[in-house]
């Protein structure tokens, strides 16, 4: 089935050079901000709301109504987020790669939305290529002034850097990037008070939005709200993309309409599962989403609303795929593990907790697993997140603690009896003088 394209279009039918300047203006390119320039922020603002555009960068916040929050003080600040960092996750590297432009005009437009003069976008330190590509584009885009002094011939100025990050995936959290991007260590702030459409860059009221999202604007000016919202039989609008890993026959990145079914998704999408696999397991969104299995979820929608309800979340748009020959135990630890290393180390039971989940794991893998260690999980998740429901109850200032609890829950809600077999394979299993040592649990 051939599905409506919008932020891949361009790179889907000029592979070659879509990212240059001269394709984009020979496309279409730039005519939305040159619109936007002359409108005001109360009119954007409207038409960003009337769209429907949903944050792609994984809270699902109307990008709209967020834009209404901000503080009337100024100057403001964009901020666009490019640290992608999410394991599974490498859609904004493709739009940063292949359609930087798309980007540039969609921050111009975002700018002028909320009255900003100087804008930002922070790009991992590992993507070095799609960093050249959106600073070759910022500097194009300088230089035939739509960038700078006087954008389009009018009065009105806007200043675009491109800023990247030393590899932190804590700095994909909005307030971590905004410490990273004022020359801080890489850690959140505390919310309240330091919203960041009331208290961001440099204290000052800002924008965060990400790649996904801004690369949307130009197409919402060019086409309307409406053809953005008829783009979907859901109440999610617009298509969204998806990254999609593991063991799928097509992996990559696929635009899509929201409402297909994870079947249609994994099976018709991404070619279904290698070597006449069955399905075991996927991630829905991210490596901090609980996992679905086929049994509950397969003919569900994707939907926001649909995940939620199943306890889940589309969040970073990754779909991780798992046959019926994967460890869950080690599939969970690997997870664990990444959120363990991540962990900018302010928030004790973050710190302390995912590091000592992924040593139970680890203990769990190695053989001298213990009878009381799925409830030893629980009970450190718990001190994490407390009540262990979702969305997650968070004794720490940002998510990422939760987000190592949602392997280890998906692991003991669907695969209990995996761990119990490899505790059960232990030499001494009933935790009696156990002889092995995991990186300090004894």
């Amino acid at each position: 089935m051939v599905y409506p394209l919008v932020v891949t279009k361009r790179m889907m039918e000029h592979p070659a050079d879509s990212h240059t300047m001269k394709r984009y203006e020979a496309t279409g390119g730039y005519v939305a901000a040159r619109q936007s320039v002359g409108q005001t922020r109360e009119e954007l603002v409207e038409l960003v709301k009337a769209s429907g555009l949903l944050g792609r960068g994984g809270a699902a916040f109307s990008a709209g109504l967020k834009w209404s929050f901000l503080a009337p003080a100024r100057p403001a600040y964009l901020v666009v987020n490019g640290d992608e960092s999410e394991p599974g996750t490498f859609k904004d590297r493709q739009l940063m790669e292949r359609d930087p432009h798309q980007i540039v005009e969609g921050m111009i437009i975002a700018a002028k939305a909320n009255e900003v003069h100087d804008s930002f976008v922070y790009i991992r330190g590992e993507y070095p290529k799609p960093a050249r590509r959106l600073q070759q584009a910022v500097a194009d885009a300088y230089a035939k002034g739509y960038l700078g002094k006087g954008i389009f011939g009018t009065d009105y100025d806007l200043e675009l850097t491109v800023h990247l990050g030393a590899g932190a995936y804590i700095c994909g959290e909005e307030t971590a990037l905004l410490n990273s991007l004022e020359g801080r260590r890489g850690e959140p702030r505390i919310k309240p008070p330091y919203f960041p459409a009331a208290k961001g860059l440099y204290m000052k009221p800002t924008i965060v939005n990400n790649i996904e999202t801004i690369s949307n604007l130009p197409h919402i000016i060019n086409q309307g709200s409406e053809w953005f919202a008829g783009l979907s039989d859901s109440a999610d609008t617009g298509t969204f993309m998806m990254s999609i890993s593991g063991h799928v026959n097509k992996p990559g990145n696929y635009e899509l309409p929201h409402g297909l079914t994870w079947r249609e998704v994994i099976y018709d999408v991404a070619g279904g599962i290698r070597n006449g696999n069955e399905l075991k397991a996927w991630v829905p969104g991210g490596a901090s989403a609980p996992w679905f299995v086929p049994e509950l979820h397969l003919d569900r929608p994707v939907t926001k609303e649909a995940c939620a309800a199943d306890g889940s979340m589309l969040g970073s748009g990754a779909i991780i795929v798992m046959d019926h020959t994967t460890d869950m135990v080690g599939a969970a630890e690997r997870l664990v593990a990444f959120f363990a290393e991540e962990s900018c180390g302010q928030c004790t039971p973050c710190r302390e907790g995912t590091t000592w989940l992924d040593m139970i794991l680890q203990r769990v893998l190695n053989g001298a697993g213990r009878d009381a260690d799925i409830d030893l999980l629980l009970d450190v998740a718990d001190n994490i997140s407390v009540g262990l429901g979702w969305p997650p109850k968070q004794t720490t200032i940002c998510p990422l603690g939760p987000s190592a609890v949602s392997p280890v829950m998906s692991l003991v809600r669907h695969f209990r009896d995996e761990v119990e077999a490899h505790i059960a394979s232990a030499p001494h299993s009933g935790g009696q003088g156990v002889a092995v040592s995991i990186r300090g649990i004894a």
